[in-house]
């Protein structure tokens, strides 16, 4: 296996062992890893390379608790000992593409940025939430937003005291379309993506009983 294969096995890995944190250990962040978080963020690709966002790192205990109290008292946040609010700057995004611009590429481009956020903390061993309930104006009054600018996400970031469970998910073939919506992908067509839809997988788990039960079988005569 190649080195850049290597890298790509752990980023998938990343994807899906990434959680949504809510309990988090009293210990400071290092600055080193917030920067590399900060970093990863930047690098998320954006409508025309406009890189039209902001990150807000929030450390202060209080000011801590009053972002929390902004995001409809979700007071849990408060023990994070790192919160990154993400912003778009506005007239960058109505600037270039109007309309569509305003209402679609500055949210999509910070929640491009605000993953990258994520798995980067996933990565360097931290935990994190995406949030986005909040009360806007108080948390731009918060955190000294200016009209430019508009808050997207709210990030707690912290070492984790929890394990969470990993949710479920959807089965791919029932949210994977071949050319068109709704057109479902057939176990055969799925197997060429490296993966086998669950009837498949079914059918592969009960050949492989079967093949246990007739050498036990083999055994005892």
């Amino acid at each position: 296996m190649t080195d850049k294969n290597i890298l790509y096995m752990d980023t998938l890995e990343c994807i899906k062992n990434r959680r949504s944190v809510r309990k988090f250990l009293d210990v400071p962040v290092e600055m080193e890893k917030i920067g590399m978080i900060i970093e990863a963020g930047k690098y998320a690709p954006s409508a025309g390379n406009l890189q039209n966002w902001g990150f807000i790192i929030v450390r202060d205990p209080a000011n801590r608790k009053a972002v929390a109290e902004s995001c409809l008292r979700q007071m849990w946040i408060a023990s994070a000992p790192v919160v990154i609010v993400v912003c778009t700057q506005l007239e960058k995004g109505t600037k270039f593409y109007g309309l569509r611009g305003e209402r679609l590429y500055n949210i999509q481009n910070c929640a491009a940025a605000a993953q990258n956020i994520m798995l980067a903390a996933a990565d360097l061993g931290l935990g994190s939430c995406w949030v986005g309930a909040f009360e806007e104006e108080m948390l731009s009054r918060v955190c000294g937003i200016p009209p430019i600018a508009r808050p997207q996400v709210v990030i707690p970031i912290g070492y984790p005291a929890e394990e969470p469970v990993a949710p479920s998910r959807h089965l791919l073939e029932k949210v994977a379309f071949l050319e068109k919506y709704g057109a479902r992908i057939e176990d055969v067509l799925a197997s060429g993506f490296g993966y086998r839809g669950h009837k498949v997988q079914a059918t592969i788990g009960n050949a492989k009983d079967a093949v246990t039960r007739m050498h036990k079988k083999l055994k005892k005569q």
